[in-house]
């Protein structure tokens, strides 16, 4: 399933993976060590899962390492709203969200159409 062509979703998670390691660090600076972590782990996990898809084995696979991704997009999120309303950590810059949400939808319509075809 490797395309060597321009992959919108796997450089969007790339980028997004990217801001994860700025943001964690922010957080890490304030020693909140667990929190740094957690939003690290499953921060970049979006991005590798999709990078894996990009070489899975059936469209099975390809459609699991989607949704292991969407689950990890739904982490992320649910730590930077704890973030967000906790008055112990860095907020989260908008943009950063808003590129969360972009990828959740892109995640989901992949999904979505894969399993049609």
């Amino acid at each position: 399933m490797r395309s060597d062509k321009e992959n919108l979703i796997v450089n969007m998670t790339f980028e997004l993976a990217l801001k994860v390691i700025d943001y964690s660090e922010e957080i890490r600076n304030t020693n909140c060590f667990e929190m740094a972590s957690q939003i690290f782990r499953c921060g970049t996990s979006i991005g590798a899962n999709v990078n894996e898809a990009q070489n899975a084995e059936s469209k099975a696979d390809f459609i699991h390492k989607f949704k292991i991704s969407a689950k990890e997009v739904d982490e992320l999120n649910y730590w930077l709203k704890l973030c967000t309303v906790s008055t112990d950590y860095p907020n989260p810059q908008e943009e950063f969200i808003n590129e969360l949400k972009s990828v959740s939808l892109i995640i989901s319509k992949i999904i979505s159409s894969s399993k049609k075809k």
